[in-house]
């Protein structure tokens, strides 16, 4: 066993070592006096998203938990981006892989994951995957990843290039090098977990601030510090927002938290697709959004600095949901009131 786990831990590394750096790039609007505003792309992954960060730290961390042999079935609760990496990753060390998921999942996104040898086990609905993923594992004999709960402790939150490094790394020649705030999302929490710490750690003047969308708990818990809040329906905005307080989600590295309408994500996707030719999926809408209302609060005080946030992956997964003025009709609603507030940026 510990010499196939040292040929695959040997694979995922070199892919690593293999991939860029994710561009970090300086989205100037006339509306912003003394406040610049970045995002960093993590859309240039080799599987197209943020998630592959996760999906590499997952498979590291579980295979030197001895969770991986050779031939283990992997299984995954997830109908989006980390069950594409995940399925990348899983073939690049020959592990059968099974993404759980809702049978309403997007026909692209089941490619993607059939794309790199996945399979897909369907449910009737998002709050059936965890427990119908555990049963598969179970009578498999294989392993849970668990993005939910291993999120938070799979990434090396000290460095070894994680994003909080990463971008840290990527500010050093800019005006303000030291962000006065950096704007996430939560799905997992991993990523607001790795940043959080990353912060304290290295001891920066940095606000972390952690953006929600709508029918998800993270506000709610984050307000209150209920951890057992439980929503009625699941978040609109795709790979964010939780309907219950996932175990990798960390408050307490957390400095502020906003909540932000789901139209108002959407029209923000779409209003920077427009000014810079850039699709970004939803969350990214959400990032954004939060990151502006941050850099208009410090215009309004008079303060100068920078803010981070993150492009968490390409809108071309998106082209017939949020990209399609229908459905967005359909399922978001009027979009306007909120696109006209973004063109008083330009």
């Amino acid at each position: 066993m510990t010499s196939w786990v040292t040929t695959a831990i040997n694979r995922i590394e070199a892919d690593n070592h293999r991939s860029a750096d994710t561009h970090l790039f300086k989205l100037d609007l006339p509306g912003l006096k003394g406040v610049d505003l970045y995002l960093k792309d993590e859309s240039t992954h080799p599987t197209g998203s943020l998630k592959h960060r996760l999906a590499r730290s997952l498979f590291l961390y579980a295979l030197c938990n001895g969770k991986l042999k050779e031939g283990t079935p992997v299984i995954e609760a997830s109908s989006g981006s980390t069950a594409v990496s995940e399925a990348y990753f899983a073939h690049m060390i020959g592990l059968p892989f099974i993404a759980v998921m809702p049978r309403r999942t997007a026909r692209t996104k089941i490619r993607q994951i059939e794309l790199y040898g996945g399979q897909c086990h369907f449910v009737e609905s998002a709050p059936e995957m965890h427990d119908a993923a555990v049963r598969l594992a179970d009578e498999m004999g294989g392993h849970f990843m668990d993005q939910f709960c291993y999120a938070e402790r799979a990434t090396d939150w000290r460095g070894n290039n994680n994003i909080a490094e990463s971008i840290f790394r990527q500010m050093e020649r800019e005006t303000h090098p030291v962000p006065k705030t950096v704007v996430m999302s939560a799905g997992t929490g991993g990523t607001s977990a790795t940043l959080g710490r990353y912060i304290l750690y290295r001891g920066y003047e940095t606000e972390l601030v952690v953006v929600d969308p709508e029918n998800s708990v993270f506000y709610d818990s984050y307000m209150t510090g209920d951890r057992d809040l439980r929503a009625d329906c699941s978040s609109r905005i795709e790979g964010i927002g939780r309907p219950k307080v996932e175990l990798s989600f960390q408050p307490d590295v957390i400095d502020r938290m906003i909540r932000v309408p789901d139209a108002a994500s959407v029209a923000t996707i779409l209003w920077l697709d427009r000014l810079t030719g850039r699709r970004a999926g939803p969350s990214t809408g959400t990032n954004l959004w939060g990151a502006l209302e941050i850099a208009a609060e410090m215009m309004g005080r008079g303060e100068e600095g920078s803010i981070v946030t993150l492009m968490c992956d390409s809108g071309q997964r998106y082209l017939d949901s949020y990209y399609d003025a229908d459905w967005v009709a359909a399922q978001i609603g009027d979009t306007v009131p909120w696109t006209e507030r973004l063109n008083a940026w330009c």
